[in-house]
């Protein structure tokens, strides 16, 4: 860019960040806001306070620690409204993609940190792992929000919450109640409800989809190849009452067993190659089949039978077995490559988090407390759907900059 664009855009991301910072309070917090976010956004490899701070003539260490370490401004605020620009932007065909990413760590200290797994950095490490909700269509995405992931020996611990300033009210919670302690927030806003897409570490979860079902949300998430279910409805009735007691409740299967999504694929015979994107190098393409099937993790429990689903299987041509399977809660309409195209939305889920931690520093905040860490994201993701407004801003036919006379 030259002089004159450099200046037309920062105008534009001061244009774009005075209704979002309102709920920061006074004058001097909002400016201070405007500075981190200019520097998350400037180059430079490294994005803490310090190397940011000696970047920007403004810059001060001081200052931007008070805001983002001790400022006591609440966060949601901002991701409502965030949340609210961004769905309104991003169309057509948007899904909710659910994830998570860890945050590497030395230390004990920071809140949450503690040696687990992460899928991130594929093994056990010391981290810190949070959990996102991400708005995805075609033109781009935005992330809808965090829940930073509080481990039981943290949740559990009150002098170690009080050190870094964890709320009273966070308790324990897994991963996939996370994820819908943030779907919750999103339909809070009153945005539109979206199909819901998640790999195994959530689709595995009965809990998970069963809150999906509950809240009327279509989805489609990963599951190991050993999730039973019915490929054909299965035949239940309920014991005759003897007249003592309560009456039965619970169906019988009788000798009835389900088979796994296993057995079902590999004895399938409608296998098509479907293309779902065309990438850097052409097109992407895989073999998928897809059936309807009655998921049956209820029978145990003696529940009736769970209603007609789609599984979905992705079969290389080059594997000697299918590598992912899929339970999509989808109308039967839906077409194969529909479904595939869905399954697949999670792809840039992985290019988000490479932008937010290598380009924003998502994981570069080297504060220890809740509200600091919770800042810090806050105005990553503005940085964020800042750069993802400016990339729409220069397809052809696509207006994007905020009125001038934004409240």
């Amino acid at each position: 860019m030259n002089d004159n664009q450099l200046d037309k855009c920062r105008k534009r991301l001061e244009q774009f960040l005075i209704d979002l910072l309102d709920p920061v309070g006074r004058s001097e917090r909002r400016y201070w806001g405007s500075v981190y976010v200019r520097g998350l956004l400037l180059d430079g490899e490294r994005k803490s306070i310090e190397p940011m701070a000696t970047r920007m003539p403004e810059g001060n260490v001081q200052a931007m620690q008070q805001f983002v370490g001790q400022s006591p401004w609440e966060w949601e605020p901002i991701w409502e409204r965030l949340g609210k620009r961004m769905t309104a932007e991003l169309e057509p065909d948007p899904v909710w993609v659910v994830d998570d990413t860890g945050f590497p760590k030395k230390g004990e200290h920071s809140v949450g940190v503690e040696r687990q797994y992460s899928g991130t950095l594929g093994k056990t490490a010391n981290c810190q792992i949070a959990v996102s909700l991400h708005h995805v269509g075609e033109q781009g995405s935005a992330v809808l929000g965090w829940r930073l992931y509080l481990p039981e020996s943290w949740a559990q611990d009150k002098e170690r919450r009080k050190a870094a300033g964890v709320p009273d009210e966070v308790d324990f919670k897994t991963k996939w109640q996370l994820a819908i302690d943030l779907i919750d927030q999103a339909r809070s806003w009153g945005v539109p409800d979206r199909i819901v897409v998640a790999d195994a570490g959530y689709g595995e979860a009965t809990e998970f989809r069963e809150a999906l079902e509950k809240r009327a949300l279509r989805y489609i998430v990963g599951i190991s190849d050993q999730v039973g279910v019915w490929a054909k409805p299965p035949k239940i009735s309920v014991p005759k009452y003897s007249g003592r007691g309560q009456p039965p409740s619970r169906y019988s299967y009788g000798s009835q067993k389900p088979t796994s999504v296993h057995e079902i694929a590999l004895k399938a015979k409608t296998w098509k190659n479907v293309r779902w994107r065309e990438g850097s190098k052409g097109w992407l393409e895989s073999r998928f089949m897809a059936v309807r099937v009655q998921p049956s993790h209820g029978y145990v429990r003696g529940e009736a039978p769970h209603k007609d689903v789609w599984l979905l299987v992705e079969w290389p041509q080059d594997e000697r077995e299918p590598t992912k399977y899929f339970l999509c809660d989808l109308p039967e309409a839906y077409t194969l490559r529909r479904l595939a195209r869905l399954a697949k939305a999670r792809w840039k889920i992985e290019q988000d988090y490479q932008q937010l931690k290598e380009e924003l520093g998502l994981d570069h905040y080297e504060g220890r407390y809740w509200a600091g860490w919770h800042h810090h994201v806050t105005l990553v993701m503005l940085a964020q759907a800042f750069l993802t407004l400016e990339t729409l801003r220069n397809k052809k036919n696509f207006w994007v900059d905020p009125a001038t006379d934004a409240p």
